[in-house]
């Protein structure tokens, strides 16, 4: 049993309201859930919507979207100082870099792969977590992410094509690494702000981040068909919007380094759905891959009592 001391502001409670056992189960499958299906909407808008204009379009539409929410929840506080400059570099790095460097990395990588790539980060934020927020590596923690990280590599295995570049595993890798750290500095911030300014402002931060490749979105946009261009807004109100809302409501009421493991179901989704909306038909060691991923996520998130 681990001994680790958790400062109060960043533990997850030790025993949560009865409401929170069911409303941050609830936001975290919301949020994994969307996130799968990003996959599909990346790779229904990649083919016409480069790197730089797919996002700048993605948080553009994520910003408004989340301005629509704010607006109707009553509740923007802006932060100041440090806190109000650390959630800005956030935004830069979980809705700029990240998506920038994802949608890079699939213009020659697989889902699949992609999965794969994306998928160390729940390794390294329960690493980063365990490190920098004193959350500890409970040894369930570490069973059921290693379970979860063998069914990923067997989604990939199994649905790569090959075609995957070394620029584009780089990209991958360098994905997973600001989605763990962004995970980890987002912790760290919201005892200071709430959970949908943060994410309002960091999409907003973002956004400005983008804006260089707001000519390359304007004429990508009237050359696009209709069907890449709603994918575009799919990405900004729901993997981006909706989305990150209810991830930071369960990242405050959560240790990081479970929720992180959580988001391994986020691969075999996005697998289930591709085959569902663009007809690819995962093999049988997909499917085993995908058990074993959902296996080591209940491993990872159940409390045992």
């Amino acid at each position: 049993m681990s001994t680790t001391t958790v400062p109060a502001d960043l533990a997850a409670p030790a025993a949560p309201p009865a409401t929170n056992r069911f409303l941050v189960p609830a936001a975290a499958a919301v949020t994994v859930v969307l996130w799968g299906s990003a996959f599909i909407g990346i790779r229904s808008a990649g083919f016409d919507y480069s790197p730089g204009a797919l996002a700048l379009g993605r948080i553009f539409v994520g910003t408004l979207a989340l301005t629509v929410i704010a607006g109707l929840a009553g509740k923007l506080r802006l932060p100041r100082g440090r806190t109000l400059v650390g959630v800005v570099v956030w935004g830069v790095l979980w809705f700029g870099l990240y998506n920038l460097a994802l949608n890079a990395a699939e213009r020659t990588l697989d889902a699949g792969t992609a999965s794969l790539l994306v998928g160390l980060a729940p390794i390294l934020i329960a690493v980063f977590a365990g490190i920098s927020l004193g959350e500890g590596f409970p040894a369930r923690l570490l069973a059921g992410i290693g379970i979860a990280f063998t069914g990923v590599a067997g989604i990939a295995l199994a649905t790569s094509s090959g075609a995957s570049d070394v620029v584009s595993v780089l990209l991958g890798l360098a994905a997973a690494v600001v989605y763990a750290g962004s995970t980890i500095l987002q912790k760290r911030l919201l005892p200071q702000v709430d959970s949908l300014t943060m994410t309002w402002l960091g999409c907003l931060a973002g956004t400005v981040a983008c804006l260089p490749f707001l000519p390359v979105l304007v004429t990508e946009l009237a050359a696009a068909p209709a069907s890449a261009t709603l994918s575009v807004v799919y990405l900004g109100v729901f993997p981006t919007a909706i989305a990150f809302v209810t991830w930071g409501y369960a990242l405050t009421r959560t240790t990081a380094g479970r929720l992180g493991a959580a988001t391994y179901a986020a691969a075999p989704l996005a697998v289930l759905m591709s085959w569902a909306l663009l007809g690819e038909v995962p093999t049988p060691v997909a499917l085993a891959g995908g058990a074993l991923c959902l296996t080591g996520v209940l491993v990872a998130t159940l409390r045992l009592r």
